[in-house]
């Protein structure tokens, strides 16, 4: 793994849920920034949630040490509780937006991946910007 360390702020909204949906994401490295964003037309803000860090993940060009931010406790946890178990088990069919799972499992592998959980609405400016692409990216589909 390379020494450069990335910092990727991510949020997932939706309009109803399921519904019209967005994701946003911010990349910091060595002081520059990145945001990008998407959405579907039909989706659900856990979908969104997860997309946030998987855009963000494959943006980046090489293998990097990634602290990811979410306010997604399921995303989190899902990475830093369940995953392994899933892995274990097969990834049996009853999980959820296992798709999902399964293409942060591969793109985690490229990186040595942290995830913290921050409250979400609650002043952390990142969070706050990460959401706003997200609700942005929801007009396009409604």
């Amino acid at each position: 793994m390379s020494g450069k360390k990335v910092e990727l702020f991510t949020d997932g909204a939706c309009s109803g849920n399921p519904g019209p949906g967005g994701w946003g994401a911010i990349l910091r490295f060595d002081g520059v920034e990145k945001e990008l964003s998407g959405g579907e037309a039909l989706t659900t803000n856990n979908r969104m949630e997860m997309t946030a860090a998987i855009k963000g993940l494959e943006a980046l060009k090489r293998s990097c040490r990634v602290d990811i931010y979410t306010d997604s406790k399921y995303l989190q946890q899902g990475v830093s509780e369940w995953m392994k178990g899933w892995k274990a088990k097969g990834w049996p069919e009853r999980i959820k937006n296992q798709d999902l799972w399964k293409e942060l499992d591969v793109l985690i592998q490229k990186h040595d991946v942290h995830f913290h959980w921050v409250k979400g609405h609650a002043g952390h400016p990142e969070n706050e910007r990460a959401d706003v692409l997200a609700t942005g990216a929801i007009a396009a589909f409604r």
